[in-house]
């Protein structure tokens, strides 16, 4: 009999999902990079978004969900609408570091928010802080470090 892999349940699908993330994000900064030269970075981050919405908009379509809308809570809709903005600067400022810097420099230094989401997590979300994680955001802030000292 044909033994198939592992099945990943719900609790462990984040770890697929994040690597993916990961995937599809070093392939962004280099498309990125390729698509920001001879463009105004503002412009270039405009055409993006549109892309984002049309296949965000799209999935959730396909798959039923735009009849939800009414129901969301106005305090869901304040933190949504509070990340995208953060999400729009970021993704402003990121295209004009691509547009002037090296991918290689540019996406290390994007990427150490972590650190800041570790601290923040922290705080206002009460996650644990562990020896562990204390010691991991010191090796990425270090790791960060060496890459642009590099």
């Amino acid at each position: 009999m044909l033994r198939r892999g592992p099945v990943i349940n719900s609790e462990q699908s984040w770890w697929i999902f994040a690597l993916l993330s990961a995937f599809f994000a070093a392939l962004t900064t280099i498309f990125a990079k390729l698509g920001v030269q001879g463009i105004d970075s503002n412009l270039a981050t405009a055409i993006r978004t549109v892309v984002i919405l049309a296949i965000a908009w799209g999935i959730a379509w396909q798959g039923g969900h735009l009849s939800k809308l009414g129901a969301i809570a106005p305090k869901t809709w304040l933190f949504l609408v509070l990340s995208g903005i953060a999400t729009g600067l970021s993704w402003l400022c990121y295209f004009r570091a691509l547009q002037t810097g090296n991918a290689s420099l540019v996406a290390p230094i994007d990427k150490s928010g972590v650190v800041l989401v570790l601290i923040l997590s922290a705080l206002f979300l009460g996650e644990p802080l562990t020896p562990w994680t204390v010691m991991g955001t010191a090796c990425i802030v270090l790791g960060t470090l060496f890459l642009i000292k590099g």
